[in-house]
């Protein structure tokens, strides 16, 4: 029996919307095409590497308000800016965040980005932006090392996370290198000491340290006794105490201090995208999540990561930002590309 076009058409239609929410049950899904996006109606489109729970308590605060309806697109930093460099000026995208800022400078150096409103530029402190001021800085993680507190004295600590890569720590430490929070890590790394110092450190971390998959995964085997210590971010430490503990409650969080490398703080990202057709409202998401509003669901959500803007504290569990004494570091330098050919060949990766 044939069938009248516009039962096809529904037939399509559903079909559509089956593939769109199977797509949003999953942790990273690809970005759509410009026709999806059109299809999605009025509003912007946010193509999104942070905390998918963060970004949509961000998305409905901001809908309250101003009535933009947001359309998500969840995925990890290099899987979204690869995309995103992928589709140029055709990217359907309208805005991107990140977790870290290596993803950002990457589209950047595409030329993709708008220059981000001066009224945005102005709630965030400089330290948290880069220097082109082609994207802002929307949040930021301190790096880490969670150790055994049963294992580890505290005369035992290293002094500098450079020490990580000496014979006294062979097989005591873990990280997870595929993962973009390790690579901006030594994306920083490279900034402050150079490529034969990361190579050298690169060389040493391979002779001592245990790879685990995913930063939530190395803290547990601290936690468990597998291992003595990792090199991670602390938020992952500070979401677990706030849940029931269980993965941390042999583990304690140590940090660098002293502009060292490993006291690097990394700048979560947001940027307009310069083929953004809607490009006013997509301003105004940004200067929403830097703002106070913004700010504030940072500060008191579960996601336990540094609030940078607007004059906004930090959660009070927190180490206060100021107290962390992190290395100045530009994020508009670091470079993910150079990181991940040094750590390809150290065997990292």
């Amino acid at each position: 029996m044939k069938l009248p076009k516009n039962a096809l058409a529904g037939i399509a239609l559903l079909a559509i919307a089956t593939l769109g929410l199977s797509a949003c049950g999953s942790n990273t899904t690809t970005a759509p095409d410009s026709s999806e996006s059109a299809a999605a109606g009025d509003g912007i489109t946010v193509y999104n590497a942070q905390h998918e729970s963060l970004t949509k308590e961000w998305i409905d605060a901001f809908t309250k308000e101003t009535g933009i309806k947001v359309t998500l697109r969840q995925g990890s930093d290099t899987e979204m800016s690869n995309q995103i460099v992928q589709e140029g000026a055709a990217s359907p995208a309208d805005v991107f965040l990140t977790e870290n800022s290596p993803a950002m400078a990457q589209v950047e150096n595409a030329g993709l980005f708008a220059d981000v409103d001066k009224a945005t530029v102005d709630q965030v402190p400089a330290e948290f932006r880069p220097s082109t001021g082609k994207w802002t800085g929307i949040a930021a993680r301190s790096t880490v090392l969670v150790y055994d507190k049963n294992k580890i004295s505290d005369d035992q600590l290293p002094k500098s996370m450079l020490d990580l890569a000496k014979p006294e720590w062979k097989g005591k430490w873990a990280a997870s290198p595929s993962g973009a929070d390790f690579q901006a890590i030594v994306s920083a790394l490279l900034e402050l000491k150079g490529e034969a110092a990361t190579e050298e450190w690169l060389k040493g971390m391979k002779d001592n340290f245990k790879a685990y998959k995913g930063n939530s995964t190395a803290m547990k085997a601290v936690n468990a006794g597998e291992v003595d210590a990792a090199l991670i971010y602390h938020y992952y430490y500070y979401g677990d105490q706030a849940k029931t503990g269980e993965n941390s409650k042999n583990v304690t969080p140590y940090y660098f201090k002293n502009q060292d490398p490993g006291a690097f703080v990394s700048v979560s990202g947001g940027g307009v995208l310069k083929s953004s057709k809607k490009a006013a409202d997509a301003q105004a998401f940004l200067k929403f999540i830097t703002g106070k509003a913004g700010q504030e669901i940072l500060k008191t959500g579960t996601s336990f990561e540094y609030a940078i803007a607007s004059e906004v504290d930090a959660n009070e569990k927190l180490v206060p930002i100021k107290d962390l004494q992190a290395p100045t570091v530009d994020p508009a330098k670091l470079n993910s590309t150079k990181v991940t050919d040094l750590m390809t060949k150290a065997g990292l990766l």
